[in-house]
């Protein structure tokens, strides 16, 4: 019996020890808003969008844009910083989250006109051409790329979106604005592999951030550690 906890022991302590090392070689490496899989009407701020470009981190534009990495670890947080270039909020009315109509689908920056946050699937510019596609059609069951992600409405100049995703026990995406939880925003029991996403609109700037020395608010848990590469990345 002996032996067999020192093997568990030594099992995780090896887990933890490769979490570490994962989480040590991130430093060298920058993630990026990737062309490749992001609507052709974003706008992503410099390079090419390959690895190894220090900033293609900065969004603007109309559309779903995806960031270059999947998601494997059991808990992670990053932040969307917002900024809008006129340095005002885009909202006709100021509202907060105590007021009754702030998730109002009849306001006027609800679903059509808002920011999304979340992850999706791995997209490519062929799913962009079929979207397009069938923008004057009927195909209601056509996959937008957003079932994984959230409105959130009376997004301001210097907002932080917050995103926690989960993937041991109940896998759950959790979204925060300004450090507060959205609990009714949560999202609960997804599968398959994911990259963090968002959904920008014309007059917002968003940039993704990652990095922890750089995050505005705190994660919801101490477990929520930042971005780290995939495996096969480093």
């Amino acid at each position: 019996m002996g032996s067999c906890c020192s093997c568990l022991k030594s099992g995780s302590d090896k887990a933890a020890e490769t979490e570490t090392e994962l989480t040590d070689q991130k430093q060298s490496y920058t993630f990026n808003i990737s062309r490749k899989m992001s609507a052709p009407t974003t706008k992503i701020q410099g390079g090419n969008g390959n690895s190894g470009d220090n900033d293609n981190l900065d969004l603007s534009g109309e559309g779903l844009a995806l960031v270059d990495v999947s998601i494997e670890q059991d808990a992670t947080y990053w932040e969307w910083h917002i900024e809008c270039p006129d340095g005002t909020h885009h909202s006709s009315t100021t509202t907060t989250m105590e007021d009754d109509d702030y998730y109002d689908d009849d306001d006027f920056f609800a679903e059509g006109t808002s920011l999304k946050f979340g992850v999706t699937t791995k997209k490519n510019q062929n799913f962009y051409r079929a979207l397009e596609s069938n923008e004057d059609g009927d195909d209601g069951n056509l996959d937008d790329g957003t079932q994984l992600m959230r409105t959130i409405p009376n997004v301001q100049n210097g907002d932080t979106i917050g995103v926690a995703v989960q993937q041991s026990d109940l896998p759950m995406i959790q979204f925060l604005l300004n450090g507060e939880p959205l609990h009714e925003l949560a999202i609960s029991r997804f599968r398959g592999g994911v990259y963090p996403s968002v959904f920008v609109r014309e007059g917002y700037n968003v940039k993704f951030v990652w990095e922890e020395d750089e995050f505005k608010e705190l994660s919801p848990h101490v477990r929520f550690g930042p971005l780290i590469p995939e495996r096969g990345l480093i």
